[in-house]
């Protein structure tokens, strides 16, 4: 006879299995036989705890959206009542400190980055739980720098750009492999230096641009494209 508690270490081990499954193969690939047969479960357990796959898999992504809501609420709260600058560094030296912490993405970023490649039914949910909160207070933060609307495309796009910086940047098997040299440019220190530099050196050049009256950059981009095409036209005609 079955007790609460085996109950429930039976419900945990599903979801620690599933969480792992779920990161390397997707949600597709993986069957609930699979998952019982290493959670050391009878088939039917994932019927009782989570009525399906899917609602064992739903679990599965709200306990990851969790722990990276958590992290967008700790970069917010480290920012809050400070200078759009101050805020700025808080929210880059907060996820890089966490990942390098974690020594780059665990399992619960690889499952929603997996969300994101293969996405299912739950992808909206995912996207309202984790994505919406960080960028839009991300790109909040950057357009008081920029002076533009948090909707204006330079906005946008320098938020991207700050974050995949620190995404980018995380530890990986790649850096470990290149050798002590190169490794010790990758501590969490130096990296912190060099996205927040560069963050505000990018954000600097879009202000020059608007003080001067430049083009914005998709504007600029087109007209390269074409000045190309005009340029390609002229020669194969001679």
């Amino acid at each position: 006879m079955t007790t609460p508690r085996d109950r429930q270490r039976t419900r945990q081990r599903l979801i620690d299995v599933a969480t792992r499954q779920f990161a390397e193969r997707g949600f597709k690939r993986v069957t609930v036989r699979d998952i019982s047969h290493e959670a050391r479960a009878n088939v039917a357990a994932v019927n009782y705890h989570f009525r399906d796959k899917l609602g064992l898999y739903r679990e599965v992504l709200d306990g990851a959206a969790a722990v990276i809501l958590e992290l967008t609420e700790a970069a917010i709260q480290a920012g809050a009542g400070r200078s759009p600058e101050d805020k700025l560094r808080a929210y880059i030296r907060v996820h890089c400190e966490r990942i390098f912490s974690m020594g780059g993405f665990n399992e619960l970023h690889r499952l929603i980055h997996r969300e994101m490649e293969e996405p299912t039914p739950l992808l909206e949910s995912v996207i309202d739980k984790v994505f919406r909160p960080r960028f839009e207070y991300l790109t909040s933060v950057v357009a008081d720098l920029l002076g533009f609307a948090p909707n204006d495309v330079r906005s946008v796009h320098c938020a991207m750009s700050v974050h995949m910086h620190v995404v980018m940047f995380r530890p990986s098997p790649v850096v470990d492999r290149l050798g002590p040299q190169v490794k010790r440019f990758f501590t969490v220190e130096n990296v912190i230096e060099h996205i927040t530099a560069f963050a505000f050196n990018g954000i600097a050049a879009y202000q020059r641009g608007r003080k001067k009256g430049r083009p914005r950059p998709a504007a600029a981009v087109v007209a390269r494209r074409r000045a190309r095409r005009r340029s390609s036209a002229i020669d194969s005609s001679v």
